[in-house]
């Protein structure tokens, strides 16, 4: 897709401080400066999100999200990571090539990924009869 930022990064045409590549996958880092090592992994097949992304692409995704998420933990230091994707407007997706964000973590490192919120009056049965996948 010409007007795609994710895209233009995959040719060259806009830098980028390559984490890893291979035939359908390309990592980099974020430049958002929100935490040490925040990492993009992205298709190189333009595709949105994960709602039209393609088995194969998907799981070529997912298969370099764990070798990364593997390294940084067993080779780089860090105790965990934090994997995050967001797949639509509704859910804040902000550029339209499917990407999902690995953010290295060590003990007591500050980053609070799960504010604490008002919880919601579920009722479990109800919400599982209208999600289940039959």
């Amino acid at each position: 897709m010409d007007d795609c930022i994710f895209c233009k990064i995959i040719k060259g045409e806009i830098p980028s401080y390559k984490i890893y590549e291979d035939d359908m996958t390309f990592a980099f880092l974020d430049i958002a400066r929100d935490s040490y090592g925040h990492t993009l992994v992205i298709p190189k097949k333009h595709c949105s999100n994960v709602l039209d992304c393609d088995n194969e692409y998907l799981e070529a995704v997912s298969k370099t999200v764990k070798k990364i998420a593997v390294h940084y933990t067993r080779d780089c230091g860090f105790d965990g990571v934090n994997i995050l994707n967001a797949s639509g407007e509704s859910a804040q997706q902000t550029v339209f090539h499917l990407h999902f964000h690995i953010v290295p973590r060590k003990k007591d490192d500050g980053i609070d990924m799960w504010p604490l919120k008002d919880k919601y009056d579920i009722d479990f049965a109800d919400v599982c009869d209208k999600l289940k996948l039959n």
